[in-house]
């Protein structure tokens, strides 16, 4: 189980162990970085795991279940895991990446128009691609279509790592999407601009803008 941002990590994994060996999963947790990690047992939705295809209750899913039932942890298993999969990059896509880019809470998403407008966009090139991969994203659970509750000032992952300048998990969400879209022939403008901005703002973070006065070099306007 791996449990990582994106959606294709059970097949990079694959590849290595055997696709017999993975068990498609992921986790939903609101977490921040802050002398360790902290987040809120209570709202954290948790682990969602299953079998691609019937069984559904295999052995092995049944074995993990035995595993944490007396852990208290959250965890769900799901005859639509694939579907499910994607249901959290959507999330992590569309609501990770706008705030990472103007540097403030989640907030945003209710209070400004631009910041919704940014968002339907990368939202309808995934959704389009889903498609076009045969994902039915309206089979997901409800609980999937959102993530564990936040306050308006919480800051996703993605910005957190801007913050804290850490590299960005922008190659397995926008960058993963734009490929998939050149290899469908599906365009994916708002994920281009998305992908290359936080790029962008990860040079900054590498000191690649830090000019002044006296530098020597000369740059041409046109």
């Amino acid at each position: 189980m791996s449990l990582m941002n994106g959606v294709d990590s059970e097949e990079i994994i694959g590849k290595t162990v055997g696709n017999e060996h993975v068990l498609p999963s992921l986790i939903k947790v609101a977490s921040r970085k802050e002398n360790g990690y902290r987040f809120d047992p209570k709202t954290t939705i948790g682990i969602i795991f299953g079998e691609k295809q019937a069984p559904f209750q295999s052995e092995r899913v049944q074995a993990i279940e035995e595993l944490f039932g007396n852990t208290g942890l959250h965890y769900r298993v799901s005859g639509f895991i694939q579907e499910e999969i994607w249901s959290k990059f959507r999330l992590n896509v569309c609501n990770n990446l706008p705030q990472a880019i103007l540097g403030v809470g989640v907030g945003c998403y209710q209070d400004s128009k631009h910041m919704k407008f940014i968002q339907e966009g990368l939202r309808q090139e995934l959704e389009a691609i889903a498609q076009a991969k045969g994902i039915d994203l309206s089979r997901v659970s409800p609980s999937s279509t959102h993530g564990s509750a936040v306050p308006d000032w919480a800051r996703y992952s993605t910005l957190q790592d801007l913050d804290a300048k850490r590299p960005t998990e922008i190659d397995m969400f926008s960058g993963a999407l734009i490929k998939m879209g050149k290899d469908l022939g599906i365009p994916t403008p708002y994920n281009e601009y998305t992908y290359h901005l936080i790029k962008a703002l990860e040079e900054k973070n590498e000191g690649l803008f830090d000019y002044n006065q006296n530098d020597s070099r000369k740059t041409c306007a046109k």
